[in-house]
């Protein structure tokens, strides 16, 4: 990390991941907890689950944008307008005019915006640090993102309860002020051509992403994510009800602390990994987190229950820095953008269908029982990579080169001739 740190660009990225991502975790726990408060229902919050994680279907079409146009003013902008939305809910507050309906039409703006952030960084990592360095670096990133999360879910569990749901949509707007500061000065080489407005370009640019994908290992990855998504968007809708009746938005801002802290414990070891098969890596660290996640759900006490959770999602932690490293080794940094908007819009579109058919269940069978679920989505990832050969016999992110150079060798790692 120290190393990572004599980049000047490094640090500004990171400062601003690190700012931002304290007040995205703050308004997470918050949103969805305002939503069940005022509606008290778990549909509404389903709904709510719905609306945020919708968004990331599109994050495809921002793609061929990310890797357009200035990553330095794409980070700004977005930044900057999340920053005047999300006073919208103090304001209403204020005005008397403050409903869960409300909440639910900001939610999915913000989400949306966001879409812009998070492909942006990731295609700007390789083109600031070396590449013997990205393993680290995608491991600094997510302490940034997790590390934010365990330290901030728990405390914005207590903060609602002390200052209300609401005043932290103001805290947010301030982090998002001062990570427009850290951006400002962000200088990022370009590789393409920013300022091509061409709508026949952009269109050509959004099919060579998805084109580069085709028929290769990256597409075999969505068949994992896409079902353990939407089981898992199943489950997110019921937590707010299954923390409820454990204590209220303490425990709820305690189990995701617990999930945070799992999957930092996850990225902050995904070095150690760097040589582990891919597919040896998910089929065990999977297995163990349906088996954790499970031992959650039977855990008499909220402390226990913490814990077990936490430990499901250290193999998470693990294979997203891994997962993230490989990907960035694989694509040339050209198209990076639009195939980690690929990426993150195809591995998230069931989301939302999950959290809608979670609060509906929800409300039917209660949320205990849709907390199950949530296992059976990390026994899917298990079951799938060990079914298709090329996952499970693929190599550890270190082997990996550029798609682009093994397409010309035609190598099974591109190719899925062994099925």
């Amino acid at each position: 990390m120290r190393e990572l740190l004599r980049y000047p660009d490094f640090r500004r990225l990171f400062v601003g991941r690190l700012v931002t991502n304290m007040g995205d975790s703050v308004y997470s726990v918050a949103a969805m907890w305002l939503v069940y408060s005022l509606s008290g229902s778990m549909l509404y919050t389903g709904l709510a689950g719905a609306l945020t994680m919708g968004p990331s279907a599109l994050q495809v079409f921002v793609g061929p944008l990310v890797d357009r146009w200035s990553l330095r003013r794409t980070l700004v902008a977005t930044q900057a307008a999340q920053a005047v939305l999300v006073l919208v809910i103090p304001a209403a507050h204020v005005l008397g005019a403050l409903s869960a309906e409300l909440v639910l039409v900001v939610m999915p703006v913000v989400a949306m915006l966001n879409q812009f952030v998070y492909p942006a960084q990731n295609a700007a990592l390789p083109r600031i640090v070396e590449e013997d360095e990205l393993t680290a670096a995608n491991s600094a990133f997510s302490l940034a993102y997790q590390g934010v999360d365990m330290a901030l879910n728990g405390v914005a569990g207590l903060l609602v309860v002390a200052v209300g749901a609401v005043a932290l949509y103001a805290l947010d707007s301030l982090t998002f002020v001062v990570a427009v500061a850290c951006f400002a000065g962000l200088r990022v080489p370009p590789v393409t051509d920013d300022g091509d407005d061409d709508p026949a370009s952009y269109l050509d640019d959004l099919r060579e992403g998805i084109g580069f994908v085709r028929g290769t290992v990256i597409a075999r990855l969505f068949g994992a994510s896409i079902m353990a998504n939407a089981l898992l968007g199943v489950t997110w809708a019921v937590l707010p009800a299954f923390a409820d009746a454990r204590g209220g938005a303490g425990t709820y801002g305690f189990l995701l602390a617990g999930i945070s802290a799992g999957t930092l414990l996850g990225a902050l070891v995904a070095t150690r990994f760097d040589g582990v098969p891919y597919g040896t890596l998910s089929i065990a660290g999977f297995a163990l987190a349906a088996a954790a996640w499970f031992a959650a759900l039977l855990a008499p006490a909220t402390l226990a229950a913490v814990a077990c959770f936490a430990v499901a999602f250290v193999p998470v932690g693990v294979t997203n820095v891994v997962s993230s490293t490989m990907i960035q080794r694989l694509v040339p940094d050209a198209l990076l953008g639009r195939v980690m908007a690929l990426l993150g819009s195809v591995g998230t579109a069931a989301m939302p269908l999950g959290s809608l058919l979670g609060g509906a269940g929800g409300d039917a069978l209660g949320a205990a029982t849709v907390m199950w679920v949530g296992g059976v989505g990390f026994l899917w990832i298990v079951a799938y990579v060990f079914a298709v050969p090329s996952l499970r016999r693929l190599g550890a992110p270190t082997a990996v080169e550029t798609l682009s150079h093994q397409r010309d060798r035609h190598s099974t790692v591109v190719a899925d001739g062994g099925e």
